[in-house]
């Protein structure tokens, strides 16, 4: 079974291709992110019309990747189509949905919509490269030694959603618990800005950090009523009030001037003590279902996996190996997307409708 995914979400035009759910044979990402650096986030605009001109070329470059450019018809090896069809901005899921449905009547292939949310632990399924090769299109990939088992705990995090989910089996799962309100990601992009550290918010807070002090200061977890659900509301309210007395102002002076006046020094171990605590309240609610649910595995998914400090945290807390995907597999990419529709093929899940797939920007596990 040789699955294309076409993933186009957000920011990123990617395109991969999965071999039995667990070989990469290609893996091609796009990102307008440079685009977007001057606005502080995604201009929805100006992403969507990034992937018109990126798609064909990604998926032309992905083919190529996975048979050689000697292949005169790839998309005979090509056994079915799987697409993101939410959650997302709309006018980037758009381009990727109509190039799928386009792709699936001209080639006469069965097509899989796919939820973004839950491609994104499985990603962890791949353990290799055709071949047994470690380096595919002139980057090296560190992979698992083996698949993980069912019952999985999963821990998936990124800039727009944080959730912990229970998997039984493939396509058996429960939501245990889910963001309330920003997503991690999220509330590392809004204290990068109140910092004064540059788009994307993320990778800068941890560099941030490990030049910080992660205990310099105390800073509040939320406290909810519900035993596996996150928070970050508060927490990213408490490092504004933070750095305003820092700078020796109260609460009325303005959140964008506030990074004008930190030292380097004060900008680092807000940082470091903000991912700290963060990246704690995720892992408190991973430690409690895992003592709880007892999985066989325990994975983590989506952006914020590339986290060395939720890495650390979590091997350090768990009494099993956390399996996590390589670095360049956390962010949005469309292995993930062919992987989940491997299996969505060869375990016989309903396929949709090329004539009438739509998008769901809202779409929830």
């Amino acid at each position: 079974m040789i699955c294309i995914g076409i993933e186009t979400s957000c920011d990123e035009t990617a395109v991969g291709i999965v071999e039995d759910g667990h070989t990469l044979l290609a893996n091609m990402v796009f990102s307008s992110m440079d685009l977007h650096k001057a606005y502080g986030g995604v201009v929805p605009e100006i992403a969507a019309r990034s992937h018109v001109e990126a798609m064909i070329p990604m998926v032309d470059q992905a083919l190529e990747m996975a048979f050689g450019e000697d292949c005169p018809d790839p998309w005979q090896k090509i056994d079915a189509i799987a697409v993101t069809y939410g959650a997302g901005l709309g006018g980037s899921l758009l381009v990727g949905v109509m190039t799928a449905r386009t792709l699936a009547i001209t080639k006469n292939k069965p097509l899989y919509g796919i939820n973004h949310v839950e491609a994104h632990t499985y990603v962890n399924f791949i353990t290799g490269i055709k071949g047994g090769s470690m380096e595919l299109g002139g980057k090296s990939y560190v992979f698992p030694s083996r698949q993980p088992e069912f019952p999985m705990l999963s821990l998936s995090v990124s800039g727009k959603h944080s959730q912990l989910v229970l998997f039984r089996g493939h396509f058996d799962y429960k939501v245990l618990g889910r963001v309330r309100d920003d997503a991690v990601g999220e509330a590392f992009d809004k204290v990068a800005r109140i910092i004064g550290l540059p788009y994307p918010g993320g990778p800068n807070v941890e560099k941030a950090s490990a030049l910080g002090n992660r205990d310099k200061y105390k800073l509040p977890k939320a406290n909810l009523d519900t035993k596996y659900d996150f928070s970050f509301s508060g927490l990213k309210t408490a490092v504004l009030r933070l750095a305003q007395s820092e700078i020796g102002e109260d609460f009325t002076f303005p959140s964008f001037e506030v990074a004008g006046r930190l030292s380097e020094a004060q900008k680092n171990d807000i940082a470091a003590s903000f991912s700290r605590v963060a990246i704690e309240t995720l892992v408190d609610k991973a430690v409690l279902a895992f003592e709880e649910f007892q999985p066989r595995s325990v994975v983590i998914a989506g952006g914020v996996a590339a986290s060395s400090e939720l890495r650390t945290q979590l091997s350090d807390r768990l009494p099993v190996d956390v399996q996590y995907p390589d670095m360049k597999l956390c962010t949005d990419n469309g292995a993930m997307i062919a992987t989940l529709g491997c299996y969505k093929a060869m375990l016989g899940q309903p396929t949709a409708d090329p004539y009438s797939l739509s998008i769901d920007p809202n779409l929830s596990m």
